[in-house]
């Protein structure tokens, strides 16, 4: 997968832990920040904000199909990767609870009489 991936993997791989880079502006007095509109961009502001979809076709490329409808509504690739960790490796109270399954089920684990190594 990585082979595909532009030159820049690097910023990428930014857009995909950061989320997306959303152009600013200052209004007012100089001490309020809006997002841009579309028209008020210019083309570094369109290069940035084109990572994003590059992140996020690149994570949807590598994805099965019945994995698609999980982060069909995911807006960045933020969310996406967000979507797809959750889903593959739990939630933190997930892990854990895996963890003292797992702990609880060797820690009782012993061999019974009738039993051989």
């Amino acid at each position: 997968m990585h082979d595909f991936i532009m030159p820049d993997d690097s910023e990428l791989w930014d857009v995909i832990c950061d989320g997306p880079f959303v152009p600013m502006k200052i209004v007012g007095e100089g001490t309020v920040m809006v997002p841009k509109t579309s028209k008020k961009c210019n083309n570094a502001d369109r290069k940035a904000i084109e990572k994003n979809f590059m992140a996020k076709k690149i994570l949807i490329y590598g994805i099965r199909p019945d994995e698609y409808n999980r982060i069909s509504a995911c807006q960045s690739a933020k969310e996406i990767s967000e979507a797809l960790q959750t889903f593959h490796d739990g939630t933190t109270q997930v892990k854990q609870s895996k963890i003292d399954m797992i702990t609880t089920e060797y820690e009782l684990f012993k061999m019974k009489e009738d039993e051989s190594i």
